[in-house]
């Protein structure tokens, strides 16, 4: 009996043992696959992660380098002084300002250069290589020339145009345009749109190309005017697209450092977050209040980007569903 019970269970027991080397020959696989990843991923902990929660860490401390005897435990004193403190409230103001702005400004001037390059005309390959050209430069370099080559008021470009069509009409005292100090929040504002509006541009353009073109010609056919086409066809299957865009510049937008630094200096009503926590930490060396707003800064983005990636992941079902 105890034979033949062996020999009856032999087929299971086999079976179960082909099970499991199967489920190990699996994770084997998987963590092959897995293997190549694990550097960069263990890199990408150490770059970002650990930061962040050593910046956390110290955003609840009492920390100023100047009078490290007084150096404690603060709880949410810094998080409140970002909320109270008026420079503080004032560069989260100029922060918002700045960012819908910009983005604003980008989508609608990215928008009208989009519906045109997607229209079949010669050179259209150069005047796009020409148009993506601003979003290619270093920000450090395109605020330096903004700064020097543009809106100079000695011998920027800008002014040397209005001297040259104020001289057609005879007059020796052209005017003096200085947007770095009589505007210059307008003169940041207007450096970042010369420089994201070929981002927004590429956007729209590749929802312009994703168009069902037989519902646009069959409009056409019924007779529809351009502008009854854009309104109720084009711009709805942009309006992801425009989300898309609008999202993910506000991200780049919201943490710029560069502009502020090379235009303004962030004096005159200009510095952003970004600027004051770098005024916060390096010249007042409060490491803890610096900190505190770093987060706050940090807190903003995820949930901007929490937004761009719904909106990301609903263009992918679409296109899936195709």
């Amino acid at each position: 009996m105890t034979t033949a019970t062996a020999r009856i269970s032999r087929p299971g027991q086999a079976t179960a043992k082909t099970l499991r080397n199967k489920a190990s020959r699996q994770r084997a696989l998987d963590w092959a696959r897995r293997a190549p990843l694990l550097p960069a991923l263990i890199f990408l902990i150490i770059v970002t992660q650990l930061p962040f929660v050593v910046t956390l860490i110290i955003s609840f401390l009492n920390w100023n380098s100047l009078s490290p005897g007084t150096t404690g435990f603060a709880g949410f004193e810094n998080y409140v002084t970002v909320l109270t403190d008026p420079d503080l409230r004032q560069a989260i103001f100029t922060t918002v300002i700045l960012t819908v702005s910009v983005v604003l400004a980008s989508l609608v001037i990215g928008l009208g250069l989009a519906l045109l390059l997607d229209k079949k005309f010669i050179g259209r390959g150069l005047a796009r290589t020409l148009l993506i050209a601003p979003f290619l430069v270093v920000p450090v370099a395109a605020a330096l020339i903004w700064k020097h080559a543009l809106l100079n008021p000695v011998y920027g470009l800008i002014n040397g145009v209005l001297t040259w069509v104020w001289s057609l009409f005879g007059s020796d005292t052209p005017p003096q345009l200085d947007l770095l100090s009589q505007a210059p929040l307008m003169a940041v504002i207007i450096s970042l749109v010369w420089q994201w509006t070929p981002f927004m541009m590429l956007i729209l353009l590749a929802g312009l190309q994703s168009r069902p073109m037989d519902t646009v010609e069959a409009a056409q056919m019924d007779g529809a005017t351009p502008w009854a086409i854009f309104r109720h066809l084009t711009l709805p299957h942009l309006r992801q697209y425009l989300e898309l865009g609008g999202l993910l510049g506000a991200i780049y937008i919201v943490q710029n450092f560069d502009a502020v630094f090379t235009l303004t200096s962030g004096g005159l009503g200009t510095a952003n977050l970004p600027y004051a926590i770098y005024q916060t930490f390096y010249f007042a060396n409060e490491y803890g209040l610096a900190s505190a707003a770093g987060v706050v800064v940090v807190i903003g983005t995820i949930l901007v980007a929490t937004f761009a990636l719904r909106t990301v992941f609903s263009l992918f079902k679409k296109e899936a569903a195709r």
